[in-house]
């Protein structure tokens, strides 16, 4: 008979304490998408169509006041992943690396490792240079993953093929579009869906951190063509916009690298654009929604916590602007679904302002972990128990006109935002988003808002600098 001893038993009831510990732990599935718009069912878009994200949010919350804190990829996920306001972290361009700024700060996805996660990203979760970083690391962050996994599809493969209707442009800032021959799987995101599922089937049996950002509706957009013949051009309503009015806001409120003013006479190719973009946004939704089926079929629903987030808005020629980097509603508002089937708000909205910021000590709270001291967010799992309680925190962001070095900082509440270009030397915008939720008119100059102004500008100086 084998002697047990004391060493031995200890060992046991170590190991048996770890593997309930274990099971104790939720997963997270961190869903990223690049530059979605609220072009989605479940937001109220009845054109576009997306079952898969519907279907995410009838399990959780469904926040449709969330805001970015710069409407640009690399500093709104370094904001995001960093838990730090923009002004904290120092990331204002697309090229420098967080780590440069705030060598030590541990990240998101970093934390949940530490805490004895398996930390695996697949496809852009940090920054990458889209789509001449598909296939490469990009600036992603080592220290925040035990595994990292990077597709290259046939979208990345083909670029000769793609259509680029503003050529002075490279494919990642241009107007370009391609309807795909190729099937889901061999597409650069239906690539980053079947690696997620992967990882999801060898680590069913440990707590993970799996982070699955998708590059699609960012330009080139590329799709298969299945996706595009979902949709009638002809039938896209296009933003009623009028050039004179560009008088009415700052000049700084618009940036002229990301507004092709030479289409403003062209609807025709405004909705082709339009079209090839509600077309990538189905594209993602089928490979949401396979993740979605394989965390059903392998049981793990009820204990993983799932969020589906973009890194910023997306214009579609609102204002005659396109893509993001304004200080508007459809640049700065994000999408934002939470599901923890534990809670017990489920197929709810919530029309709280929060942030993007928010996420990192939502999904520490959720998943019972201890809070870095350096965030800077809120947890939101208080509206994810009440949607409607009360909540008094502003959604704060902000954007470096870097050709004049001129930085716009706008305060968004529930009914008001206030804007204000070089510290208001450069333009103030105020617009009532009760009533004006197109914001079209700009009442920076109504002597009777004067107390208003006040107010705003007194919580826009509460994250300045």
């Amino acid at each position: 008979m084998k002697k047990i001893t004391l060493a031995s038993i200890v060992l046991l009831f170590i190991s048996l304490n770890l593997v309930a510990q274990n099971l104790q732990k939720r997963n997270v599935l961190f869903i990223a998408t690049d530059d979605l718009n609220m072009a989605i069912g479940c937001y109220g878009n009845d054109f576009v169509k997306t079952p898969n994200i519907d279907r995410l949010a009838k399990r959780g919350v469904k926040f449709s006041n969330a805001h970015c804190q710069i409407p640009w990829c690399s500093p709104s996920r370094s904001s995001l992943l960093t838990g730090l306001r923009p002004d904290s972290v120092k990331i204002f361009d697309l090229d420098t690396h967080f780590r440069q700024t705030v060598p030590n700060v541990v990240t998101l996805p970093q934390h949940f490792k530490n805490n004895g996660y398996h930390s695996a990203r697949i496809g852009k979760i940090f920054h990458y240079n889209n789509p001449s970083g598909i296939g490469t690391n990009g600036l992603d962050d080592s220290l925040s993953w035990n595994e990292r996994v990077n597709p290259i599809g046939q979208g990345k493969l083909e670029e000769d093929k793609i259509i680029n209707l503003t050529p002075n442009k490279s494919l990642g800032s241009a107007m370009a579009f391609w309807p795909s021959t190729g099937t889901d799987a061999e597409q650069t995101d239906g690539k980053v869906a079947t690696e997620a599922i992967r990882i999801m089937n060898e680590r069913k049996s440990e707590p993970f951190f799996l982070a699955v950002g998708f590059f699609s509706p960012h330009v080139p957009l590329v799709a298969p063509k299945k996706y595009f013949d979902l949709y009638d051009a002809n039938k896209i309503v296009l933003p009623d916009v009028n050039p004179a009015d560009a008088v009415k806001y700052p000049k700084l409120a618009f940036n002229p690298t990301h507004t092709p003013y030479l289409w403003q006479d062209r609807p025709d190719l405004k909705k082709t654009i339009i079209h090839a973009y509600y077309a990538s946004i189905s594209f993602v939704d089928a490979q949401v929604g396979r993740l979605l089926d394989e965390l059903d079929r392998l049981g793990l629903a009820e204990n993983t916590v799932v969020v589906f987030w973009s890194d910023h808005g997306y214009q579609l020629s609102e204002h005659g602007q396109w893509m993001k980097q304004s200080l508007w509603e459809e640049s700065t508002k994000s999408p934002l679904i939470v599901v923890d089937r534990k809670l017990p708000a489920q197929d709810q909205g919530c029309s709280r302002t929060v942030e993007l910021l928010d996420i990192y000590p939502t999904l520490t709270d959720l998943c019972n972990l201890s809070k870095p001291n350096h965030l800077m967010g809120a947890s939101l799992k208080p509206l994810m128990i009440n949607p409607l309680q009360k909540w008094d925190r502003a959604a704060y962001t902000q954007i470096l006109r870097i050709q004049s070095n001129v930085m716009g900082r706008s305060v968004r509440t529930e009914k008001w935002r206030y804007t204000e270009w070089g510290n208001g030397e450069k333009g103030i915008e105020l617009y009532n988003l009760t009533k004006d939720p197109k914001e079209q008119n700009n009442l920076a100059d109504d002597a009777g808002l004067k107390k208003v102004r006040t107010d705003m500008k007194s919580l826009l100086l509460k994250h300045k600098g």
